[in-house]
């Protein structure tokens, strides 16, 4: 009983330990008191460890618990950059429009692979930095194109593509401003240090074509056949001839066409008129409330989906037929299949179209697809 009043006496932070001595000398002989008095010693040596034992274990708990505050604080303080900065990279991709960064990917890469096939014996591991450094200047010019598009179309968009993120809230016009004079600056600054005073004509070219397709107070977007062929021309003819051009004179050849990069030149160049003639056909709702002209809006969404169709279907002919006649330009037992499936995957995706009945969704699956046709010309182009 001693021994538990005098722990929990010091335990407690209260110094009851005199008082129990003291009880101890009333009731017992002197000897009995010393010999009291050096247990109680021993025993307050014990408290004393305990208590040292138990401060250090507080102190202990203290830290860890403050460790615990701080993390919670460094976590409260890290997290919401991490969210705005995974925010940002969301809207820039979407701002990017990832479909025609494939297209403008698979087009540089299928091309460089064409020449690089034609002349094997120059292809040197320096060339490499090169090509990803005219990848990147391509990626920059078709970020500025379609992101001056999104500035001046916002209100359009908020009723044909409220995922855009300048239409959903997701990017401030200040920051779109921003990233496309920032991109158009990179890709001028890449190609003018690389491939020389010609490429950079045809990349400056692409770039205006581009900004007025969209700027007031020109906004050649209005004029459908005029919008026709500025995206024909720059997705078309501008980026297949010069993404080979710059191909041959890094490889130190003079430019000449050869029959395959003719056929893909040529062949693109219908197929982006296609993307432009259809590509408003998801968008009539929008155009149609901002008075926007186009042939969707004019003819109707049936009429210019089956001569969307018609084009393509005419083009992947004539990729036959030049097979059949060409045969020392062309591998004919893999054009000709290959163009075969990718004419009736064509066909039965516009015989669905017609069996929706040509809703808004049904419209937006077809032209999708004509997207992934487009993509699919330039994955077989090295190997024909």
């Amino acid at each position: 009983m001693e021994l538990f009043t005098v722990a929990s006496s010091s335990y407690s932070g209260i110094s009851l330990t005199s008082r129990s001595v003291y009880s101890s000398s009333y009731t017992v002989p002197a000897l009995t008191t010393s010999i009291s008095r050096l247990k109680v010693s021993k025993y307050l040596g014990s408290s004393v460890c305990f208590r040292n034992r138990y401060c250090d274990l507080s102190k202990e708990v203290q830290r860890r618990r403050s460790f615990g505050v701080c993390s919670t604080v460094d976590d409260a303080g890290i997290g919401p950059v991490f969210t705005e900065v995974s925010k940002f990279k969301d809207a820039f991709w979407r701002f990017l429009r990832p479909h025609t960064i494939r297209g403008t990917t698979l087009g540089s890469v299928s091309l460089v692979a064409r020449a690089l096939i034609e002349n094997p014996n120059l292809i040197r591991w320096s060339l490499v930095l090169k090509a990803l450094s005219g990848l990147l200047a391509l990626i920059c010019g078709n970020g500025y194109i379609v992101g001056i598009n999104q500035i001046y179309d916002v209100g359009i968009d908020k009723v044909n593509k409220p995922y855009l993120p300048i239409a959903a809230g997701d990017l401030s016009e200040k920051s779109a401003w921003f990233l496309v004079l920032f991109l158009a600056a990179a890709g001028l600054l890449i190609v003018g240090w690389n491939f020389g005073s010609f490429i950079t004509s045809l990349y400056c070219l692409g770039l205006f074509l581009g900004t007025i397709y969209s700027v007031p107070p020109f906004r050649m977007k209005k004029y459908p056949i005029v919008a026709f062929l500025i995206i024909a021309t720059v997705r078309g003819f501008l980026l297949n001839y010069g993404v080979y051009y710059a191909t041959r004179a890094a490889l130190g050849l003079p430019f000449e066409w050869s029959s395959p990069v003719a056929f893909i030149t040529t062949f693109v160049t219908v197929f982006a008129l296609v993307i432009a003639i259809t590509k408003d056909l998801p968008d009539v709702e929008g155009d149609q409330k901002f008075q926007i002209s186009t042939l969707a809006t004019k003819l109707g969404v049936r009429n210019i989906s089956l001569l969307g169709y018609g084009m393509l279907l005419l083009n992947y002919i004539g990729s036959i037929l030049v097979a059949i006649y060409m045969p020392s330009a062309f591998k004919r037992n893999l054009m000709i299949p290959a163009h075969a499936i990718l004419a009736l995957c064509l066909t039965f995706q516009a015989w669905i179209l017609n069996k929706a009945n040509y809703t808004k969704d049904a419209v937006s699956v077809f032209y999708r697809f004509i997207w992934n046709l487009f993509y699919a010309e330039y994955l077989i182009f090295p190997f024909i």
